[in-house]
């Protein structure tokens, strides 16, 4: 029945308006009934210290041609590894091991190092486990640096990543406050132990340990390089390790960081072995023939507490020869 005044002409015009509204309402809901709900951004977690208490501010610097010894000597002259490590620790080793490079090339970390590592960790009753972030295929990369069979061959673990394992992670405050991070291993960890080699970088001047802890970000790491010195030192933040043990024992002192050529590496005989990460890079740096002010992170790092540049602010700081 039509309204009075309504012709028929109308009241079908209506009733067409009136279904398509009707059509249209209900095609939107079933749009909206489907659609996945925007999910919510990921609270980042932390990582906390694995810093053991009491045992800040070491150092030792050993030199010598027997790289394995060199290893225990310097461990042993702050300490030994029972200071640091307990049995039923599970501690995690990060090496440099960015690129698929045989070991002699100098762009990883050296298996003899990173061997008489996991040796000396497994002695002290540790389950041992190795990862990194490789920018080339990391298992490739794992095996060609010889790391796998030097970690393998000493009880370790090599502890490929993968997505499942990385998180959003608080990370600094310079210019990474989170970060989608290698988060899993480290929760796993009781300790943690940087294991960087010696090398020139061409954005930073050298990589060594505070820039180790690069390989443990995922996402767009590129984009770190508009602030790399301020990255460098928000990763300082990010990490506080249970010990630095940094590879002196062959030096990529040009082309770095991958190198290429044999000619890019001479001899350096050493290692070094501490808990003050600033202490550590700084010494490190003058093995390339570099000082610490050349390298800006290191004075950045400084004035934010993560450690200090000269040795004689160490409250134990030790330099012998052993291995020759």
């Amino acid at each position: 029945m039509t309204e009075p005044g309504m012709n028929r002409k109308t009241f079908l015009k209506q009733c067409g308006l009136s279904a398509a509204a009707a059509t249209c309402s209900l095609g939107l809901a079933a749009v909206f009934h489907n659609r996945r709900p925007v999910p919510e951004p990921e609270e980042a977690v932390s990582v906390g210290s694995f810093l053991v208490p009491g045992t800040e501010r070491l150092m030792a610097v050993v030199q010598g041609t027997d790289h394995s010894v060199l290893v225990r000597a310097a461990v042993e002259a702050i300490g030994g590894i029972k200071r640091f490590v307990n049995p039923g620790d599970r501690v995690l080793l990060k090496p440099n091991c960015a690129f698929d490079r045989p070991p002699h090339l100098g762009a990883t970390t050296s298996p003899a190092v990173m061997g008489a590592l996991t040796a000396l960790c497994v002695e002290a009753g540790a389950r041992v486990r190795v990862t990194d972030n490789p920018i080339n295929d990391p298992e490739g990369c794992f095996i060609k640096s010889g790391l796998t069979e030097a970690v393998n061959r000493n009880g370790g673990d090599i502890w490929l990543p993968s997505p499942g394992l990385f998180r959003t992670t608080r990370t600094g405050t310079l210019c990474m406050t989170e970060w989608e991070a290698l988060y899993e291993p480290l929760a796993w960890a009781t300790r943690v132990i940087g294991v960087p080699t010696v090398k020139t970088h061409n954005l930073c001047g050298a990589t060594l340990g505070l820039k180790n802890w690069y390989g443990l970000l995922g996402g767009p790491r590129n984009r770190l390089h508009q602030s790399i010195h301020e990255a460098i030192a928000d990763l300082g933040q990010f990490i506080r390790p249970t010990l630095t043990v940094l590879d002196g024992t062959r030096l990529l002192i040009r082309n770095g960081p991958t190198g290429g050529s044999p000619s890019d590496v001479m001899p350096g005989h050493t290692v070094i072995v501490g808990t003050d990460p600033v202490a550590v890079d700084a010494w490190g740096a003058t093995l390339l023939g570099l000082s610490p002010g050349d390298l800006a992170y290191i004075g950045l790092a400084e004035s934010i507490g993560l450690g200090r540049a000269d040795p004689d602010q160490l409250s134990l700081f030790r330099r012998i020869e052993a291995g020759s």
